[in-house]
C-alpha cells in the first residue's frame, strides 16, 4: 500500500475543513503526509466547481500530481468530482473519482485495492441528516470548527453548489453539542461553527431547531470562551441572535453576510430573496446594537446585465454602511446555472475595473474600522508567529493584530494593547 499522501485543496471553508479531516484518517492509517511537490505516492485532490476557471485549477493540479511522480495513484473529489465525474474520469492517472458524500469513506476504497478505475458519485444528500466529517485536533491552528450542516437549497442563479452539495441536512443537535464540548474540554479557547447554509440550520430536523436555538444552548451549556459564526444569509440573521450577541461574552461580534447586488433588479435575478433597503435597514440594526460588531460582506461586480447604474447603486449601498470588510467576487460564468444563458454578460475588463472600484472601497473600510482600536486594549487567541519574533492573535471582533514575543504562545489567550496601523494591519504590545 502507498505511505506518502499530499492533499491539495481548492475552494471554500468546508472543503478546507473536509481535506483536514480526510488528513486526519490517513494519518490515523499509517499514512506519512507530505508536501504536494515531493510526489507523494497518494494524491488526494479535493475540488472546487463554483467557476469555470477553478475547474480548469482542478484539471491542472491533476495533471501536475502525474508530472511529479508518474507512478503515484491521483484520486478526485469534492464539488468538480460531484458535477462532473465523466470529465475527471477521463484525465490520465486518475485512479478514484469520488463524491462529496463517498469521500467519507475514502479509507474503505483505499482498502478496496481496485484494479480498474473506481468512479462512486451518487446523487448528494439524499438521506435527510448530516454526516459530516469531524476533527478531533487541529494541529495547526489555535481555533477549533465544527461543521454543523451541509447542502444548500437556495439555488441562487449564479451558483453550483446545491447540485454539488445537495439539499440542506443538518448535524442532530445534540451531536453538535457533543463535538462542541469535547473541543472545549480539550482546551480550545475558540470553536467557529461552519456550514455551506448555516442559517437554514435545523430546519430539516425533528424537532424543526434553528441555528440561534443551537447557539444559545452552546452558551448556557458549555465552558467555551469563545464561539463564532461562519457566513449567515442576511434573512436567517433572528433578532433574538443579534439581542443574544449585544450582551453575550462568548459569542464573538462578528458576523459574515453575503449582499451579494445593492441594486433591486440585479438581485432578482440573481434569484436573492430580500432587496438593498431590507440590507441596510439590518446592518444598520445590527450596528446599533453591537456597536463593535465586525460586519464583513460578500459582493459580487459584473453578474451579467449589470448596467452602470446598478453597479453605482451597489458602490453607494457599500460605501453607507458601517462595514469591516468586503470580500469582493468577480462574476465567473459557471456552465450549468441559470446565470451562464443569461443575456447581457459583462466584460471581462469591465469586470475587473469594478471589482478594483469596490476592494478600494473595501480596504478603506477594514482600515476606518481598525483605526478605531487604536489605543485600546483587546484579548487575543494567538494563532501562529511571523518573522522576526512577531506573534499574531485574533480578537473577539475578528481584528488580526501583531505583537513581539519571543515565546510560542500560540493556542494561548492574551491581552495586548493596540498602538497603530499599518498597512499589514494593527500591532500593539502584550501587556
Amino acid at each position: 500500500m502507498s505511505r506518502t499522501v499530499a492533499i491539495a485543496t481548492l475552494g471554500c471553508k468546508t472543503n478546507q475543513f473536509e481535506s483536514a479531516a480526510i488528513e486526519e484518517q490517513l494519518k490515523d492509517a499509517g499514512y506519512c503526509i507530505v508536501p504536494f511537490e515531493e510526489g507523494a505516492d497518494l494524491v488526494v485532490v479535493n475540488t472546487c466547481t463554483v467557476t469555470a476557471r477553478t475547474d480548469a485549477q482542478s484539471r491542472n493540479l491533476i495533471r501536475r500530481a502525474r508530472r511529479l511522480n508518474l507512478q503515484c495513484r491521483v484520486i478526485v473529489t469534492g464539488c468538480y468530482a460531484q458535477v462532473d465525474p465523466e470529465a475527471i474520469r477521463r484525465i490520465p492517472g486518475v485512479a478514484m473519482v469520488i463524491g462529496n458524500d463517498e469521500k467519507r469513506d475514502l479509507l474503505r476504497y483505499l482498502a478496496e485495492e481496485q484494479q480498474r478505475q473506481l468512479v462512486a458519485v451518487e446523487e448528494p444528500g439524499r438521506g435527510r441528516g448530516a454526516a459530516p466529517f469531524s476533527l478531533s485536533t487541529f494541529a495547526d491552528r489555535s481555533r477549533a470548527f465544527v461543521q454543523i450542516q451541509n447542502g444548500c437549497d437556495a439555488f441562487c442563479s449564479y451558483c453550483i453548489i446545491p447540485y454539488a452539495r445537495g439539499s440542506s441536512r443538518s448535524v442532530p443537535f445534540d451531536e453538535v453539542l457533543a463535538r462542541v464540548d469535547g473541543l472545549a474540554r480539550q482546551g480550545y479557547r475558540e470553536v467557529v461553527l461552519t456550514g455551506i447554509h448555516m442559517g437554514a440550520y435545523g430546519l430539516d430536523l425533528e424537532p424543526v431547531r434553528s441555528l440561534t436555538e443551537l447557539v444559545v444552548a452552546i452558551e448556557e451549556g458549555i465552558a467555551l470562551p469563545r464561539l463564532r459564526l461562519g457566513s449567515i444569509e442576511p434573512t436567517e440573521i433572528s433578532e433574538r441572535l443579534i439581542e443574544r450577541m449585544a450582551v453575550s461574552d462568548h459569542i464573538c461580534p462578528h458576523l459574515h453576510i453575503p449582499l451579494q447586488s445593492g441594486a433591486d433588479s440585479v438581485l432578482r435575478r440573481m434569484n436573492r430573496h430580500y432587496d438593498a433597503a431590507f440590507f441596510h435597514d439590518l446592518i444598520v440594526r445590527i450596528h446599533r446594537q453591537v456597536p463593535e460588531a465586525a460586519i464583513g460582506v460578500d459582493v459580487i461586480a459584473g453578474f451579467p446585465g449589470e448596467s452602470d447604474e446598478e453597479f453605482e447603486q451597489t458602490r453607494r449601498l457599500l460605501d453607507e454602511l458601517p462595514l469591516a470588510h468586503l470580500h469582493v467576487f468577480p462574476y465567473s460564468r459557471r456552465p450549468g446555472t441559470p446565470a451562464a444563458d443569461m443575456p447581457g454578460q459583462v466584460a471581462g475588463d469591465e469586470i475587473r475595473r469594478r471589482c478594483a472600484v469596490l476592494r478600494s472601497l473595501g480596504e478603506r473600510k477594514a482600515r476606518q474600522y481598525a483605526e478605531r482600536f487604536v489605543g485600546r486594549t483587546l484579548e487575543l487567541v494567538v494563532e501562529g508567529g511571523v518573522a522576526d519574533g512577531w506573534r499574531r492573535g485574533l480578537s473577539r471582533n475578528y481584528l488580526n493584530v501583531r505583537f513581539r514575543h519571543d515565546e510560542d504562545l500560540q493556542g494561548q489567550c492574551v491581552r495586548v494593547r493596540v498602538e497603530g496601523w499599518e498597512p499589514a494591519g494593527l500591532y500593539g504590545s502584550l501587556l
